[in-house]
C-alpha cells in the first residue's frame, strides 16, 4: 500500500487523484495539503505542511509554482519522494528542485500521462531523421482557457527533446508578431491557444518540401494525467535520493 500526501488537493487535478485513489487498491490518501480545508474529503487537509503529521511514502504535487518551494524544503528535511507535477516553474526553482533531490527521490514531469511520454521519444527519433533533410519544426499546443501559463510545459519538453537530439543547435521562437524576416532554419516554433474546455492538444509538425509529417497528442480526460501521477508515486515509494523521470517509471 503506498501512503500518499496530496498537494493541492482542492483543485481539479486533486479531486480527479482523490477519486482514482478511492478505486486503487494499492494506494490511499493519508493527508492533503491546500491553502484551505473545503471539507471535500474524508482525510485531514492541512494548510501548513509543519502541521502534518500524517505518516507516508510519497507527496503528489498538483498546485501553484509558487507553493513549490516550500513543498520541496519540506519534503527533503523528511527524507520524503516527490512527484513534482506542477509547471511554470521558473529556472531558480527548478534549480531548488535539483538540491532537493540531493536529499531525497524527486520524479519532474512536464505531463504525466503515458502516451505523451511515449510521443517524446518518437519526436526526437523524427528529428534526427528530417532535420537534416531540411524540414522545418513547429508545436501546436491548445488548452482550456483558465492555464494560466504558455507555452505549455508539455510544448516546451517537446522542443527540449526535439533540440536535445539535434545537439542543441535550435532556438525557440514563441512569438512571430513583430518580425518581418523568413523562418531561421534553426528555429522551432511554438504557438499557444486558450479556450474553453479543451484538456490538452499537442501537435509536432515537421514540414519540409511538399510534404508533412504530424506528431499528436490529444487528451479527453484530466484522468490520464491522475493516472500517471499515481503509478509514479508507487514507482518512487522507497526510492533513494535523485531525480526521476516518467521514462523510468514506464521503461522507455
Amino acid at each position: 500500500m503506498t501512503r500518499i500526501i496530496l498537494h493541492g488537493c482542492n483543485g481539479a487535478m486533486g479531486q480527479v487523484i482523490e477519486k482514482l485513489a478511492r478505486e486503487d487498491d494499492e494506494v490511499l490518501i493519508a493527508a492533503g495539503l491546500d491553502i484551505e480545508d473545503k471539507g471535500l474529503f474524508t482525510f485531514p487537509v492541512l494548510t501548513d505542511p509543519e502541521q502534518c503529521a500524517e505518516e507516508a511514502d510519497c507527496v503528489i504535487d498538483f498546485s501553484t509554482a509558487k507553493a513549490v518551494d516550500g513543498l520541496l524544503d519540506w519534503c527533503a528535511k523528511r527524507k520524503l519522494p516527490v512527484v513534482l507535477c506542477t509547471t511554470g516553474l521558473s529556472e531558480e526553482q527548478l534549480q531548488h528542485m535539483r538540491r532537493a533531490a540531493e536529499e531525497t527521490a524527486v520524479l519532474r514531469s512536464a505531463n504525466m500521462s503515458l502516451g505523451v511520454n511515449l510521443l517524446l521519444k518518437l519526436v526526437k527519433d523524427a528529428a534526427k531523421v528530417l532535420s537534416p533533410n531540411g524540414f522545418d519544426i513547429e508545436i501546436m499546443e491548445k488548452h482550456h482557457r483558465r492555464k494560466i501559463d504558455a507555452p505549455s510545459g508539455t510544448a516546451l519538453a517537446l522542443a527540449d527533446s526535439v533540440n536535445e537530439a539535434l545537439s542543441g543547435e535550435f532556438h525557440y521562437r514563441l512569438d512571430r508578431s513583430g518580425v518581418r524576416e523568413k523562418r531561421d532554419p534553426k528555429e522551432i516554433g511554438i504557438q499557444a491557444v486558450r479556450g474553453g474546455t479543451i484538456v490538452g492538444e499537442h501537435d509536432v509538425i515537421f514540414a519540409g518540401e511538399d510534404e508533412v509529417i504530424t506528431l499528436n497528442h490529444t487528451a479527453y480526460s484530466r484522468a490520464i494525467f491522475g493516472k500517471g501521477a499515481i503509478a509514479a508515486a508507487k514507482f518512487l515509494s522507497g526510492k533513494g535520493p535523485g531525480m526521476y523521470s516518467m521514462e523510468d517509471v514506464i521503461g522507455i
